[in-house]
């Protein structure tokens, strides 16, 4: 049983590790490489669904939370890094391998976002998945999708687990 916590906890870490790499090769990529930021609000079309398009994200979640000045951003960048590691607290004792491979994701992706914010005073987004003009997505990264995968798998779990632990707890 000791040994299964260390193995889901080095898969959610090397999860992790990897997600920082590609997010961030990827970021290095549209920037330096397409110099995405230079093509104007289009981006590059790929697909009739799907632009490379460049967007500063000054804020988190959705644009919530915009840091509008130094300050902010600095706050911002304290209070993602406080829940990255109260991320990595949780995956540390986590004992099921599906939620520590989950926490792994949030955990990748937030650290991810924080090493733009730091860096560059914004998180870079790129990818636009649209129908037409309608947009189901604002624009957003490998990051945001770790950390949307992450959260979705972690809800996932509970509220299918919860359900089928209830009818064992009323035997």
């Amino acid at each position: 049983m000791t040994r299964a916590p260390a193995f889901h906890r080095r898969l959610g870490l090397s999860l992790a590790g990897g997600i920082v790499l590609f997010d961030q090769l990827i970021k290095f990529f549209v920037t330096h490489t397409l110099q995405l930021q230079s093509r104007g609000p289009l981006g590059i079309e790929l697909l009739p669904f799907f632009n490379l398009t460049w967007t500063e994200n000054r804020g988190v979640s959705m644009g919530f939370f915009y840091a509008e000045t130094e300050l902010m951003r600095w706050a911002l960048v304290a209070m993602t890094m406080a829940i990255a590691g109260f991320v990595a607290w949780w995956m540390w004792r986590e004992t099921q391998r599906d939620d520590a491979v989950a926490l792994g994701l949030v955990l990748g992706g937030a650290i991810g976002n924080i090493i733009d914010r730091v860096r560059l005073g914004y998180v870079i987004d790129y990818a636009d998945f649209h129908i037409g003009e309608w947009r189901p997505f604002l624009i957003f990264n490998l990051a945001d999708a770790a950390i949307t995968i992450g959260v979705l798998i972690l809800l996932a779990r509970a509220l299918l687990l919860r359900e089928k632990a209830a009818p064992k707890e009323s035997r």
